[in-house]
């Protein structure tokens, strides 16, 4: 039957092979062994019940707790050829008994429905009359009262399943601690069976926690590189929310708010518009997400902190469920803490201490200075066999990163003053990186002195530096027209009377470097973004016309590899990831025509597929030892930077901890990396003599500011490594 399944697999879904542990689980099944499978989301739990369905004679009961998703799978699904149906109140009278009858004539292989309809005596009667093979329980963690979001109706279903003896019990979640695990098993009465638990790390997710610090303009500054990208921004209110928005709104962002204050109607207009790439941004409570299956969400803030580490983990389990890079940012402030013991505090006896305990868990999550997959992996009972996973913000930070921003912020200020302190943050950009738009020309503002002087900042940094300099009010903004003007503290800065200091968005670390080349494969690095586009558009013509999400038809991923190997045959885009036998007949003349049309005037040919298989490298907790080995063999700081795929911080934290280690390491080529004059490496190895080298601050500040901290962080290594060298 395996073989089978792998044959349902290829053709119909269009995979090439099965992730980890999906085999192992559906040969469970088809066996009839009860299975609880923990599956990070992403992880591709759904294949695990919906592969043995249709090997299955009987059918396949799906419980979900959310009609949106229900509908999703089942919208999936019937692209996929695969005939599924859903009970619930969300459909009409006339459909809801042509799904019956669908259900009791076997024609539907797979019925979706909400614990609580199972409840109802017409399903539970219909459901007498066929024969049911498999009774599988999605959300499963909702059944534990241990669980992060238990559900009484979902109790009720150990005793409904007695009602299908022969059916084997799945049961799926992605958020589980080991207790909760136990606890669906006992509830279910599982007979012989497996327990898999696939491993908790998303890979793909850049988790990044920064102190929250004017989160409006954090978040605005998050999103001005990723223009046109689907998020999800959650808040603690309904309040919160509907600020947000506002903020966003009035901003130009394409956003929706969405919390239980709005009618349902209106929740599910915004919801679809944004499962449907009408909307980009989501602002909500807690209550938007469950329901939502969209692989291409590429963000996820929590604008508050969330009340525990499994909602945490679930809620940035919407992002990237495609594969590809995603950023999680959560805003952490002591105020939130309080808030959410506030309401702890409203609880009683055992309710009450496991909050606490989460809440606990989550402090420790995010107040840790190790990677940040170490404790959360630890949550889920699992070992992160490494102690850096350079997909989070402090695996790729240094200590002291602030950075001397003085003369930029005197550029900025002289420009404002200028140009008369009548325009915005934009328009002093373009002017600083010599823009040629026609404001500027019509201005005369090409003819300032500062016209051009700003070319070592891209436009983004600009306009980042002036979100720091209001922030700390340098600057402040007209509240009729927008235009910056200058502060008391903006005019000392002119003067030179007074220092700027900061980090240009922290919430953007690692949106090239290190992260980047971790994550990415070829196809993603290298696809053809025009012809990407046009394919967008093709799907969302074809989604439109048929009143489904556009990722229904194709993920972002299929649709990268079209424009990576540019297919003209339909046995090309028949190898392409996601392109099964009933899409390739339904949408291979569509996607092709685009294709053709695109190289044809573009005169490209179609790029042969030489699958090589991405090997994962492993993580090993020893690469300092490597890169400490390799330094001393002559190799430059430079040079293992690009070798590594990371920047010279990285490079530099590693030869520190192989120095810490007792091994000796060479000073020359640290000197031969710096741009300090020999005056200057005097002057910082006697400072750090008289202060000390552990800590950089009491050393800049020693310096009067003269040496920026990433000449400092290599001299700390030199020093370091003349006195380990003794």
């Amino acid at each position: 039957m395996i073989q089978q399944a792998k044959t349902i697999l290829r053709d119909t879904f269009g995979f090439d092979q099965f992730r980890p542990l999906q085999e192992k689980v559906i040969t469970d099944v088809l066996n009839k062994k009860d299975t609880l499978v923990i599956m990070p989301t992403g992880g591709g739990k759904s294949l695990c019940y919906q592969i043995p369905a249709m090997i299955f004679d009987g059918l396949t009961i799906v419980v979900s707790p959310l009609i949106s998703l229900m509908k999703d799978q089942v919208d999936q699904l019937t692209q996929y050829g695969i005939p599924a149906v859903v009970l619930n109140s969300s459909i009409s009278e006339d459909l809801y008994q042509t799904n019956v009858q669908k259900v009791r004539s076997g024609e539907a292989k797979m019925l979706y429905v909400a614990p609580e309809s199972l409840m109802m005596d017409r399903i539970r009667d219909l459901l007498e009359e066929v024969t049911v093979d498999c009774f599988t329980i999605d959300e499963a963690h909702c059944i534990s009262e241990w669980g992060h979001d238990f559900r009484p109706d979902y109790r009720q279903l150990a005793s409904i399943r007695k009602q299908f003896p022969e059916a084997v019990c799945v049961g799926l979640t992605a958020t589980a601690t080991p207790r909760v695990r136990e606890d669906i098993k006992e509830i279910l009465e599982f007979r012989e069976g497996g327990t898999y638990v696939a491993s908790f790390d998303r890979e793909n997710l850049f988790l990044n926690v920064v102190d929250k610090d004017g989160p409006v303009d954090q978040i605005l500054d998050f999103l001005y590189t990723r223009k046109g990208q689907s998020g999800i921004i959650y808040c603690f209110s309904r309040r919160q929310t509907d600020e947000v928005y506002q903020d966003l709104k009035d901003e130009g962002h394409s956003v929706r708010p969405y919390h239980a204050g709005l009618s349902e109607h209106q929740r599910e207009i915004y919801q679809n518009a944004f499962i449907r790439d009408k909307i980009d941004i989501i602002v909500a409570t807690v209550a938007f997400g469950m329901g939502i299956d969209k692989p291409d969400v590429r963000f996820v803030i929590h604008h508050d902190m969330p009340q525990n580490i499994e909602s945490y983990y679930q809620q940035i389990g919407r992002a990237g469920r495609d594969g590809l890079r995603s950023d999680c940012l959560l805003l952490y402030s002591h105020s939130d803490r309080q808030k959410i013991n506030y309401f702890i505090n409203q609880k009683e006896g055992e309710e009450k201490e496991v909050a606490k305990k989460h809440l606990e868990d989550l402090i420790d999550y995010l107040t840790t200075s190790e990677c940040r997959r170490i404790p959360l992996m630890k949550y889920f009972g699992e070992t992160y066999h490494s102690d850096e996973c350079g997909m989070c913000d402090n695996c790729i930070s240094m200590k002291d990163d602030m950075e001397d921003l003085t003369i930029q912020a005197q550029k900025f200020l002289s420009c404002i003053v200028r140009t008369e302190e009548r325009y915005g943050a934009t328009h002093i950009s373009d002017i600083l990186r010599g823009s040629k738009a026609k404001k500027i020309l019509e201005n005369g503002h090409d003819k300032l002195s500062t016209y051009g002087i700003g070319m070592d900042f891209s436009k983004d940094q600009w306009i980042q530096l002036s979100r720091l300099l209001v922030r700390r009010d340098f600057l402040k903004k007209d509240p009729e027209y927008g235009s910056l003007l200058l502060t008391p503290k903006g005019k000392k800065v002119l003067k030179d009377e007074a220092r700027v200091q900061g980090v240009l968005d922290r919430t953007q670390t690692a949106i090239d470097g290190s992260a980047a080349a971790r994550t990415s494969s070829d196809v993603e690095d290298k696809y053809d973004e025009a012809l990407f586009e046009e394919l967008r558009k093709k799907r969302k013509e074809l989604a439109e016309a048929q009143d489904v999400p556009p990722y229904v038809i194709f993920p972002d991923t299929t649709l990268m590899e079209m424009a990576y190997f540019y297919p003209q045959q339909e046995e090309s885009l028949n190898d392409i990831y996601g392109v099964g036998s009933a899409k390739l007949k339904k949408y291979g003349d569509d996607f092709l025509e685009v294709v053709k049309t695109y190289c044809e005037e573009h005169g490209i040919d179609e790029r042969k597929r030489e699958i090589k298989k991405k090997k994962k490298k492993k993580s090993s907790s020893k690469k300092h030892e490597q890169i400490g080995i390799d330094y001393n063999e002559g190799k430059s700081l430079e040079h293992l930077a690009e070798e590594h795929g990371v920047k010279m911080p990285t490079i530099l934290k590693h030869l520190k901890t192989y120095l810490e280690e007792g091994n000796d390491l060479r000073q020359d080529g640290i000197l031969e990396a710096t741009d300090l004059s020999q005056r200057k490496v005097d002057e910082v190895m006697e400072s750090m003599e008289k202060v000390g080298p552990e800590l950089l601050k009491p050393v800049y500040e020693d310096l009067d500011k003269s040496v920026g901290y990433s000449e400092l962080r290599m001299m700390q290594l030199y020093y370091l490594a003349q006195d380990g060298n003794k």
